[in-house]
């Protein structure tokens, strides 16, 4: 038997020897160039790193912990019964639990047991106290203190809470406070900078860095009405109420909830739009509580191949009306159903849930115009908002 020999290889030696002679030439100047560009980005880079900390070190003051006392909920015989902040698996997924609950979720029932405690964040927004959070952070709390990052501690005061946007506003007795800007999430772009601040599995203060993902995110389930920003900034269980910035240093959104499998961080956040929270706040300081515009009618979006079809005009998306409720503004109007709603006081709505959510921040009795496609033809209606009613 013949076995091969290392011909075919020792005469390829001498080809190879000149290729990598070649490849030397080529490659190393490059080599040496990169090295020079690299050094040459370092300054930027320096440059970026303290931009971000800049942001961050006038951010923090401004960040609250906020912690919830909770009295556990009592059966019918009187023994204390565990609670969860939502009644589904996917609220248990997004919110998580803080680490005292879990522990005292094992205890066995007892006729009295020590309080419950939740863990969560908020914002300065005024310096004469006035703190921002989430509704689901301080749910069902009967004594609320916010700790500031210079290690003062006040009790706060629910002044008003929204359940349907997931919204709260507290009041601290305490002036020239610390206070975050706020900003315009309207213009938020996708791909800009995001920056989350904390206290994630009660690691306070605590700063994550990421994008902005998207934008408009509904029909989630975390809340009734929903616009979420979404973001990859790292958000976990105590981050809820917490601020998440723009690179300005200015609020664009509360850092709200996490969609996650196996209960932490999977780069996938939610944030409610600081537009839409300073409205509700406002309100929440006013009266203590939300009232919504009420136009009367079931939608649902239409898929770009309907709304071709309807016109030849040219339209970025429509809100179907599927259904309009007896006596309502609505209905008074002369709205029908299959009617193709297409913009809300002159600007164009993005689809069913932007224009129900825009509506419903409408104050009552306010007149709004509406622009919608019947039969292809456009026609407009001026209606008066009634309030509406909570089930």
């Amino acid at each position: 038997m013949k076995f091969p020999t290392m011909q075919h290889g020792n005469q390829g030696l001498p080809a190879l020897s000149a290729l990598l002679v070649v490849f030397s030439i080529l490659i190393l100047p490059q080599t040496g160039n990169c090295h020079k560009d690299s050094e040459s980005h370092i300054p930027t880079l320096i440059q970026t790193a303290n931009a971000f900390s800049s942001i961050i070190e006038q951010a923090k003051p401004a960040v609250v912990n906020v912690l919830v006392k909770k009295e556990p909920a009592k059966d019918k015989e009187g023994n204390a019964i565990h609670q969860d902040f939502f009644e589904n698996q996917l609220m248990k997924d997004f919110f998580g639990s803080p680490q005292k609950q879990q522990k005292q979720q094992k205890q066995t029932k007892k006729k009295k047991r020590e309080p419950q405690y939740g863990n969560g964040s908020g914002f300065i927004i005024s310096d004469d106290g006035y703190v921002i959070t989430n509704h689901h952070v301080v749910k069902d709390g009967v004594e609320i203190t916010l700790y500031l990052q210079d290690k003062r501690k006040f009790k706060a005061k629910l002044i008003g809470s929204d359940p349907q946007s997931d919204i709260a506003l507290l009041k601290i007795n305490e002036s020239a406070l610390p206070t975050l800007p706020l900003g315009n999430s309207n213009k938020l772009r996708v791909g800009e900078w995001a920056i989350a601040i904390g206290s994630p599995l009660e690691f306070i203060q605590t700063v994550t860095v990421g994008i902005i993902s998207a934008k408009g995110r509904s029909s989630i389930g975390i809340s009734e009405y929903e616009d979420f920003i979404q973001t990859d900034a790292a958000i976990n269980p105590g981050n809820s109420g917490g601020p998440l910035l723009n690179i300005h240093g200015e609020v664009i959104g509360i850092n709200t909830a996490f969609m996650t499998q196996s209960g932490g961080y999977m780069g996938v956040g939610f944030a409610v739009p600081i537009s839409m929270a300073t409205i509700i706040a406002e309100q929440l300081k006013k009266q203590g509580t939300m009232t919504r515009g009420w136009l009367g009618v079931a939608l649902k979006d239409v898929t770009p191949a309907e709304l071709q079809s309807a016109t030849d005009s040219y339209y970025h998306a429509a809100a179907k009306v599927v259904g309009v409720s007896d006596d309502s503004p609505a209905y008074s109007a002369g709205l029908k159903k299959n009617d193709l709603i297409t913009a809300l006081n002159k600007i164009s709505i993005l689809g069913a849930a932007d224009f129900r959510n825009r509506i419903a921040l409408t104050p009552p009795d306010t007149k709004v115009k509406l622009q919608f496609l019947r039969n292809g033809e456009q026609k407009n209606a001026t209606i008066k908002l009634r309030e509406l009613k909570s089930l």
